[in-house]
């Protein structure tokens, strides 16, 4: 019994109820073998999830918990990004439809493991590629353009993207899934970007789309922050690009935009 106590004290004392955890990381970490896991199930001390993932306690399944086993577990380059990190940071003001799944966006080169879609019903994981946006920057260059928020007393925060990265990261979905008339009220709250900041992540990235929509946008709300830009030296392609069917060509940045925006 002497063993099994110390193994329930110590996984108590490393891992809080709720959180995720793998079998690889209980053998390695904790040096917990198949019998004293298979144990700890029993026991229900841990609930099992999927094959060779766990949870401590009777907790619901939160998508904060699946981030962290993701980052922290797994050690994947996955990051909460675009539309959901704005919302962290108080960008996003929509109330979320009851009815639909909770949707959280990471991005990352590193592949979603099949079992983070398949825990709960409730949330959608939508994985991104780094290279949408950012196909020359490396995971260390990628980490200078992060924040971090706190999720659970003693845990690490979790990465998700600064501001000035998740408003380029949402630009991406526009008009697809994300509507100009939500961006452009997304945007209405980024008054303290720092232009130092926009500056490195515009000439870092290759998405040429993204580069002159945040451009437009930027020049269409006039903060302080676009005019310290300097987009002599920001690569925007050539030639027009059509943005949405049917809109007005934007001189500045050869773009179509919506008509209703655009004037």
């Amino acid at each position: 019994m002497g063993k099994i106590a110390d193994r329930h004290k110590l996984l108590e004392e490393r891992i809080p109820e709720g959180v995720i955890i793998t079998r690889k990381w209980l053998v390695k970490e904790l040096g917990f073998g198949k019998h004293a896991i298979d144990n700890l199930v029993k026991s229900m001390q841990l609930k099992s999830l999927w094959k060779g993932i766990y949870i401590r306690g009777n907790m619901p399944i939160i998508w904060q918990s699946v981030v962290y086993a993701l980052q922290a577990i797994e050690k994947t380059d996955c990051l909460v990004g675009g539309v959901t990190a704005l919302d962290l940071k108080g960008f996003s003001h929509y109330l979320p439809i009851s009815n639909k799944k909770q949707t959280i966006h990471l991005y990352g080169n590193d592949k979603l493991p099949r079992w983070v879609n398949e825990l709960s019903g409730k949330i959608e994981f939508i994985h991104h590629t780094r290279n949408e946006i950012f196909s020359t920057m490396d995971v260390i260059e990628s980490l200078k353009f992060t924040s971090s928020v706190n999720w659970k007393d003693g845990m690490d925060s979790l990465i998700i993207s600064n501001p000035e990265r998740a408003c380029l990261e949402m630009l991406n979905e526009v008009p697809g899934n994300i509507s100009f008339e939500h961006a452009d009220q997304l945007i209405q709250g980024m008054t303290t970007l720092s232009p130092r900041t926009l500056q490195k992540l515009l000439e870092e990235s290759t998405n040429i789309k993204v580069k002159r929509l945040f451009l437009w946008f930027a020049k269409r709300h006039n903060y302080l922050w676009f005019t310290k830009l300097n987009p002599d030296v920001i690569e925007l392609g050539a030639g027009n690009r059509v943005i949405i069917k049917g809109g007005k060509l934007d001189r500045d940045y050869l773009i179509t935009v919506p008509r209703n925006l655009a004037d």
